[in-house]
């Protein structure tokens, strides 16, 4: 029985169908039918209902993923454990901001790759909520306040934001001086997300609306250029404009809480060798300075 045609049964089991699993293992369709075919003649039974909307576990299916999935994570860590310090092997999925994530963590990630050429390194780069465990990422980094869930997470190092407006913003609606002040102002969004500013020990919570929203923090940045509103940007997004004078900080005298980097992980086991490795090249890159960057949704 061949270790690929299991691992591949078992991301078609988890994805629900061939073309997803194949994206995520990076292999064309026709190859995944080929491991699932060769597997399923191996075993003597069908595991897979395939339809033209998906791939559905049989009953046998069911029961054998478990003991797949289990095979293949006792030898992903029995590699681990022989060569404590040999190269990485096998496949890295990492979930990353598209904010930030090419310019800064990419080089970092690449570094990685670089030095473990037999580690296959997958990055989805996305300001969207990924969820790790339907998507089979093996870690995700993101950026904000570590939430209870039950994703196990590793604090990288701290990072900024800015409430921030463009000066033609600032002479025609002025700039808010207090947090209530916000509330009279246009806000540029990401959705529907509240904006916290620190007075002294205490924390403030607002809820502040606009009429522009996007899901990324390049085209907030680009919102705010524009003059279309005051927005809360990762410091990393800005710091050109900012010496340049096309944004300008506003209520300095109450700036946002600091946040951090994190990288979270499926909770129920160690983190694999190549996720603890990964962890700490970026710490060794972030984890000394501040960070700059602000809360980004990946």
């Amino acid at each position: 029985m061949n270790l690929e045609d299991l691992r591949t049964f078992v991301e078609v089991a988890d994805a629900g169908s061939l073309t997803a699993a194949a994206r995520r293992l990076g292999m064309a369709k026709a190859i995944v039918s080929r491991h699932l075919i060769r597997l399923e003649s191996d075993l003597g039974v069908q595991l897979l209902a395939r339809t033209t909307r998906g791939a559905t576990l049989t009953e046998a299916g069911a029961t054998f993923r478990d003991y797949a999935a289990k095979v293949i994570s006792d030898l992903d860590t029995a590699r681990e454990v022989i060569l404590p310090n040999g190269q990485l092997r096998g496949r890295l999925r990492i979930a990353a901001p598209l904010s930030f994530g090419p310019t800064h963590l990419a080089p970092v990630i690449a570094a990685l790759a670089r030095e473990h050429p037999a580690l296959h390194v997958q990055t989805c780069y996305s300001d969207r909520l990924v969820n790790l465990i339907d998507e089979g990422f093996d870690c995700a980094i993101r950026f904000g306040n570590a939430t209870a869930s039950s994703l196990l997470s590793t604090r990288i190092g701290p990072l900024h934001a800015t409430l921030v407006a463009s000066p033609a913003y600032i002479r025609l609606y002025g700039a808010p001086e207090s947090p209530e002040q916000v509330l009279e102002h246009e806000a540029i969004l990401q959705g529907t997300e509240a904006w916290h500013f620190v007075d002294g020990d205490q924390v403030i919570t607002l809820n502040p609306r606009g009429r522009f929203k996007a899901d990324n923090g390049v085209a907030i940045t680009a919102a705010a250029l524009e003059g279309l509103g005051i927005a809360m940007i990762p410091d990393g997004l800005i710091a050109e404009h900012l010496t340049s004078g096309a944004l300008v900080p506003v209520m300095t005298r109450y700036p946002p809480p600091l946040f951090g980097m994190y990288v979270v992980r499926p909770p129920g086991q160690d983190p694999l060798r190549k996720v603890r490795v990964l962890i700490e090249h970026l710490v060794d890159h972030f984890g000394d300075r501040t960070c700059v960057s602000g809360p980004a949704r990946n």
